[in-house]
């Protein structure tokens, strides 16, 4: 009997017509609902509960917003839609900056931990990439009791129709949000709104020809949030991504397989912990694909609708389909199978995403060495979803479109857990800072990767699902993984987002590697000493402290015990951190100035609604690039895609002649006050002078 792979819960859907998109001119407002009494008001809500929802809420609540996260199901709490993993290359150091701002992510990823890994560890530490397989059932048990003990946040069950606006923004519409209506008709009144649907918004899965309508399988997709949002005028397109089938552990024949183990000891993920939940890791194993899996794909590429060019699926974690048509020249792809808990019998085989039928998977897995006689416990299926235009997007994850709504995860474009979570930290925070009426802030690409992806959206958009990489910062021997408290744990308390706890931790952390750095610092001798002691220095007349030696290519920390006795008072967690430091900072003050001119560029801010039509010099297609990202800075400017430095210097003048302007016009309203009445203006005229000046800057 054949066997039939529709997921659970679905029906086939009526035929989805694909609206054209609004340009950001044809921008409309939505009604405005009116809000009964008694209603439950919050600062903040969060619609979706997903890996930027759970930070979203969390980084609102932190900041001391009354905070409400919406989701379908209590059940949907960080729920791993795909792998059963975090971290990797670049994706690992988002993890770090969420935890180093206080966020949840890293302390639950210590608990739910199955393999700790840390990737490229045979390069330079700025490209090391921390890992971890996680349990589901532990993963989604451990974020479920954190968010539900939180201070300051609330879960209501439901799911959001439409957002509610009102007058008096000052966003490009002049809407202001107001509140959300939930389906059941109920409207959540609220100056804050975090959008954060994932693959939900207008979701479609697909296997082999058959299509439905869900976010994730087995789960109703979200349409009624797309309409509001095509209907206020923002700009949506359609994305893609996909997951491989599921296998049943017992029918794998794991004696070929090639393993892999995690590190030991395990690195947790948290500045927090120094140990993980669990140290007794599981293992991975590797196998790789045939020519005659590739001819199982070929054989069936007419038989899927999922890989279409017309919508764009993720470049750097494609399907096993896009892969043997783009690379048909490799004779093999690897496979990672993965486990999926401590007590789960399932494997996740990592690298075999696709959405041929049914049939055919199972076919295909069975030319796999070690799956000859596998399961298939579930079918790889691709994911087709909405997503806005990130352009339309502040660098604070607001719309400049109407106040008070954020987007964040991969309804802006991105793909990955680690992308979304970091997002979601800051709309979150800048949520939470808006309905208390305190100044946006922002994490610029000096700051660290979570920066550079902002950055990245915001200003270029996506043509294809954005993953993060260490090689798209070009800060990254600063701004690397094992440093990440030390670059924004300090912002994170200045803005409100870190808790006392987290704070003493950081202090205690840092007081004791600068008393270590002080130690090596210290211990200052001539090159014959040192090379007297066994290091190969060169012999000349410098003197060099411990930190130079410590530079040299071979020399590790404990080789200088004899010579500095202090270096045994620390962990080993402090030494690891300041031997990092001391080989990194003659590429971190290198990149100093460097920083202070990106700094520069992005302390010159463009005025929102700057028509760049009226600019001089500009090319037809500078005009419609810098109209599209409309971008906050200078900064910012230079980094559309598309704008020349000639065109950045005409941007420049424009500006600057604008602000002589704007001086001229002040100056002259001042010239009239003084002449109506003579009393001495103060210090008024000083705030006056101050401000024109620092706007030349």
């Amino acid at each position: 009997m054949k066997r039939i792979w529709r997921p659970a819960g679905l029906t086939r859907p009526v035929c989805v017509p694909r609206r054209r998109p609004l340009a950001l001119s044809h921008l409309k407002r939505s009604g405005f609902a009116t809000v009964a009494e008694g209603t439950r008001a919050f600062d903040v809500v969060v619609v979706g509960g997903g890996h930027a929802g759970t930070e979203a809420c969390a980084a609102a609540a932190r900041s001391g917003a009354r905070t409400a996260l919406v989701t379908p199901k209590l059940d949907n709490l960080g729920v791993c839609s795909c792998n059963p993993s975090f971290g990797g290359i670049g994706k690992g150091t988002i993890l770090r900056e969420i935890d180093a701002l206080d966020g949840v992510a890293g302390r639950v990823i210590d608990k739910a931990g199955v393999q700790f890994k840390v990737l490229n560890r045979r390069k330079g530490p700025a490209v090391w990439g921390p890992r971890a397989q996680i349990d589901r059932a532990l993963y989604k048990k451990h974020m479920r009791e954190e968010l539900q003990t939180y201070p300051n946040l609330s879960i209501v069950t439901g799911s959001v129709s439409d957002i509610v606006l009102g007058e008096g923004g000052n966003g490009l519409t002049g809407s202001k949000i107001t509140g959300v209506r939930l389906e059941s008709g109920e409207v959540l009144p609220t100056s804050a709104v975090v959008i954060t649907t994932g693959t939900f918004l207008g979701g479609e899965i697909h296997i082999g020809l058959e299509t439905y309508p869900a976010g994730r399988m087995g789960e109703k997709a979200t349409f009624g949030l797309s309409k509001s949002l095509r209907e206020a005028g923002f700009e949506l397109g359609r994305l893609k991504t996909g997951t491989p089938p599921r296998l049943h552990k017992g029918s794998i024949d794991f004696k070929v397989l090639q393993e892999q183990r995690g590190d030991d000891p395990p690195e947790p993920f948290s500045y927090l912990n120094d140990r993980v939940a669990v140290e007794d890791q599981l293992l991975c194993w590797a196998t790789y694909t045939n020519d005659k899996s590739h001819d199982v794909v070929r054989a069936n590429l007419d038989k899927t609708i999922h890989i279409r060019e017309t919508v764009r699926g993720p470049r750097y974690c494609p399907s096993l389909e896009s892969k043997i048509i783009k690379f048909g020249h490799k004779e093999r792809h690897i496979v990672w199978l993965e486990p999926e808990g401590f007590d789960n019998d399932t494997i996740y085989p990592n690298g075999l995403s696709m959405t041929i039928p049914a049939e055919a998977q199972e076919q295909l897995l069975r030319t796999i060495p070690g799956l000859e006689n596998v399961q298939m416990t579930q079918a790889g299926y691709g994911v087709e979803y909405d997503y806005v235009d990130p352009r339309g997007l502040k660098s604070t994850l607001e719309t400049k479109a109407i106040d008070g709504l954020f987007l964040a995860g991969q309804i802006n474009g991105t793909t990955g857990y680690e992308e979304a979570a970091g997002q979601g930290v800051v709309a979150g925070i800048n949520a939470g800072r808006a309905a208390q009426n305190l100044d946006p802030v922002s994490i610029t690409r000096a700051d660290g990767y979570i920066g550079v992806m902002i950055d990245d959206l915001v200003t270029k958009g996506v043509s294809e699902p954005y993953r993060m990489f260490t090689s798209r910062s070009e800060y990254r021997m600063s701004t690397r993984a094992d440093n990440a408290d030390l670059r924004l744990t300090a912002l994170g308390r200045s803005w409100g987002v870190v808790s006392d706890a987290r704070w003493a931790r950081h202090a205690d952390d840092k007081a004791q590697m600068d008393g270590l750095a002080r130690a090596l610092a210290d211990r200052v001798r001539s090159a014959p000493a040192w090379i007297a002691a066994g290091f190969a220095n060169r012999n000349d007349t410098r003197l060099r402290s411990a930190l130079d030696i410590l530079r040299l290519p071979g020399v590790e920390l404990g080789a200088l015990a004899a010579q500095v006795p202090e270096i045994a008072q620390y962990g080993e967690r402090v030494r690891a951190r300041v031997s990092i430091e001391a080989r990194y900072a003659p590429y971190v003050d290198m990149q100093a100035a460097e920083r202070a001119a990106f700094l520069r560029d992005e302390g010159l801010r463009l005025p929102p609604d700057l028509d760049y039509n009226a600019i001089f010099g500009l090319s037809t297609h500078e005009k419609a690039a810098l109209s599209a990202a409309r971008p906050e800075s200078l900064g910012q400017a230079r980094r559309v895609e598309g704008v020349t430095p000639a065109g950045c210097v005409r941007l420049l003048g424009f500006v600057q002649r604008q602000d002589r302007q704007e001086r001229y016009e002040q100056r002259a309203a001042v010239d009239d006050v003084v002449a109506r009445d003579s009393a001495p203006l103060g210090a008024e005229v000083d705030t006056l002078d101050a401000e024109a000046r620092t706007r030349e800057l």
